[in-house]
């Protein structure tokens, strides 16, 4: 089966009633911060908080009544598996989950929270799917692949039909690529809806398979990347013919990219968005010019990051920033010493947030002291201003750059 418009229409017919229909909200803060008109697609909001939810439904549709008691099998470690855990209770069937090695404990709960079997099996994606088709076949299940498959890939496109529905004057659409099934079936609908409008594909650097079909190029795929959910060394090959002719461009970009474009979604936006989506705002950061008096619609396609990463994540974006830093003392040791330097950044209009008082493991001589004192601030000018203050009163302070 070609994926046609035609079909992804169908899927819209089917499945609206039983998604969410995601808001698709300008960008105020981060369009001002750009220079450029941007309209985000809330699909972190969709069911188990991603678009992945709509494929999946609309593949358990197309069941018929033996297929649906029979149950159905999936191999994913994070989204895919969520949305098929969610959707195949939801409708009363079995549902078996096979995960990774390695997989995060929190999403093993939580697909398993949603109702299905969770089987941990292999050390990646590419060893687990082989043993999920044989399981398939001696369950009798139907296999539900994550983006090898017209019927997914036209649920997925139904993210298209709904941004277009809402703002029909966009002049670009920016879709992340893994396995190709989301960019595939948003690009066959929005250019039937609009044969002018612009495909923008974005890929994590370490995984452009994508991209480098679209280009010719042998590309180099390795690493742990921020963007794992779309991390896939090859997609599906319909996708990728779909890809060659109806997506403009793919750009790619690199993890501090990426991870700066997650703290922007937060810190401008206050949305919690996943690397995948990450990677969408990155390639546009990367190429602002190719965006000027445009209007851009991205798909933030997901939420589900790990919330340990996202709050390291936090913290070195606010010191990027200049609102968190790390000063370092060199002070003798006799008493009134902290509280001058305590003194002098609360009058500078920062805050002490941490104190390390160090004694022993140092390079001071032994009549001195090292001290740490982590700060929050402004922002880096703040910073520099309190420098300036803490050494004209004749204090010897450094910062992590100054090491």
């Amino acid at each position: 089966m070609t994926l046609q418009a035609a079909d992804i229409r169908a899927a819209d017919d089917a499945i609206r009633a039983d998604t969410i229909r995601t808001p698709l909200v300008p960008a105020t803060r981060l369009s001002h911060h750009l220079g450029i008109a941007l309209y985000l697609k809330l699909e972190n909001l969709q069911h188990t908080n991603a678009f992945k939810a709509r494929g999946a439904l609309a593949k358990l549709l197309t069941l018929d009544d033996a297929a649906r008691k029979a149950g159905v099998i999936a191999c994913s470690a994070g989204n895919h598996a969520q949305g098929v855990a969610y959707h195949a209770t939801r409708l009363g069937m079995p549902a078996v989950i096979v995960m990774p090695e390695g997989t995060p404990f929190n999403k093993v709960k939580r697909t398993s929270d949603l109702g299905a079997e969770v089987i941990i099996h292999g050390a990646g994606f590419d060893d687990s799917v082989q043993y999920t088709f044989d399981l398939a076949k001696t369950r009798g299940m139907t296999f539900i692949h994550p983006f090898d498959d017209p019927v997914v890939a036209a649920g997925q496109g139904t993210v298209a039909i709904e941004m277009l529905e809402d703002q029909p004057d966009l002049d670009t659409i920016v879709v992340p690529i893994g396995g190709g099934g989301l960019i595939a079936g948003m690009a066959v609908a929005a250019k039937e809806i609009n044969p002018r409008i612009e495909i923008v594909g974005a890929q994590a650097q370490l995984f452009e398979a994508a991209k480098a079909h679209l280009e010719g190029f042998d590309p180099v795929i390795a690493g742990a990347t921020l963007a794992e959910g779309i991390a896939v060394r090859q997609p599906a090959r319909a996708n990728l013919d779909i890809i060659k002719t109806h997506v403009d461009r793919v750009d790619s970009a690199t993890e501090p990219e990426i991870e700066n474009a997650i703290f922007d979604l937060l810190s401008y936006e206050k949305l919690v968005a996943e690397g995948a989506a990450g990677a969408g705002l990155a390639v546009i950061e990367k190429h602002l010019d190719q965006y000027r008096d445009k209007k851009v619609g991205l798909v933030i396609c997901g939420g589900n990051i790990d919330s340990r990463l996202l709050s390291t994540l936090i913290l070195r974006g606010l010191m990027r920033d200049g609102r968190i830093t790390r000063l370092t003392f060199e002070i003798d040791d006799t008493p009134g010493q902290l509280s001058k330097i305590s003194q002098i950044i609360g009058d500078a209009g920062a805050n002490v947030i941490e104190v390390i008082h160090q004694r022993m493991m140092q390079s001071v001589s032994l009549k001195q002291a090292e001290l740490e004192v982590v700060i929050e601030a402004r922002d880096q000018a703040h910073v520099d201003s309190i420098l300036a203050v803490l050494r004209d009163a004749g204090l010897k302070v450094r910062v992590p750059q100054d090491l």
